[in-house]
């Protein structure tokens, strides 16, 4: 018997947090998933609460009833419909450690957080805690912003270069598009410094083809002058796409995306949810 879909869900109970666990239900319910919502108190703020300790004994239960109604509120939602079990867990630590450490220990199979944390709600770009989530992760990382509440995505939208791994991480994108009867575009941004005509374009979608099992696949072959990452938004601005998704890789153009400059830029980017896949199995 197949060990069940884990989803690992850090809350820090922000608004944007908590847009992430409605995506992290929802999908819950369609793999069947086992889905833990995560707390990782801050150290530092306990230790400025107060010097009793009863103080930061009754805000560790005021957390921890935090937690469990958010708990409660997604059974009684999702597990009529799918979600196997959701549970809460509070561990001490530093944040991203912390969060990486448990989805190694529980074997997670997915990451869904929200882009910014509860202190970084005027910054217009991708908090840092969850950059480096998604950096530092060797599983796939859902990046939810915040005001993004979900919907049954009509269109993910695929960034590609053309890797030979991009064959075997195209299952995971088609067997989520299979969840909601979405289409899927397979897009490549060309640039100034690495540009491909249509004719390479063509034989590398006929090399890709083959590996994809599903009918509403769309390949897109798209120039921009400029960032990859500005060409990608202003395809998923034209196309209306619902959630982008890419593989992780060395160098790649979604790096880009997590730099204060380059999303200040993307003010569209990051009304989207992103998700980022770490691994091609």
């Amino acid at each position: 018997m197949a060990n069940p879909f884990k989803i690992l869900c850090p809350t820090d109970f922000s608004e944007c947090s908590l847009n992430a666990i409605e995506y992290a239900a929802k999908l819950g319910e369609q793999y069947q998933a086992e889905l833990v919502l995560f707390h990782v108190p801050d150290k530092e703020d306990y230790q400025k609460l107060a010097a009793g300790d009863v103080f930061a004994n009754d805000q560790y239960a005021f957390i921890k009833k935090k937690l469990d109604n958010l708990v409660k509120t997604v059974s009684d939602e999702s597990l009529s419909k799918g979600l196997k079990s959701c549970k809460g867990m509070v561990k001490e630590g530093k944040a991203v450690k912390t969060i990486l450490d448990y989805a190694a220990e529980i074997y997670a199979d997915l990451i869904v957080m929200g882009t910014e944390g509860i202190n970084e709600f005027k910054q217009n770009y991708v908090g840092t805690r969850s950059s480096k989530v998604v950096e530092q992760a060797e599983i796939d990382v859902l990046i939810i912003p915040r005001r993004v509440y979900f919907k049954p995505p009509r269109k993910l939208v695929y960034a590609t270069d053309y890797l030979e791994e991009d064959k075997i991480a195209i299952q995971k994108v088609v067997e989520l598009a299979r969840f909601f009867d979405s289409e899927i575009d397979i897009v490549h941004v060309s640039s100034k410094e690495k540009a491909i005509d249509k004719a390479l374009h063509i034989s590398m979608v006929q090399e890709m083809e083959p590996f994809i099992k599903y009918e509403k696949v769309n390949y897109v072959l798209k120039s921009y002058r400029d960032e990859p990452g500005l060409g990608l938004e202003n395809y998923l601005i034209t196309a209306r796409g619902d959630l982008l998704v890419t593989l992780s890789k060395k160098k790649s153009w979604f790096e880009q995306i997590f730099t204060k400059n380059l999303s200040r830029k993307m003010s569209y980017f990051i009304n989207k949810p992103l998700l980022v896949l770490k691994r091609a199995d």
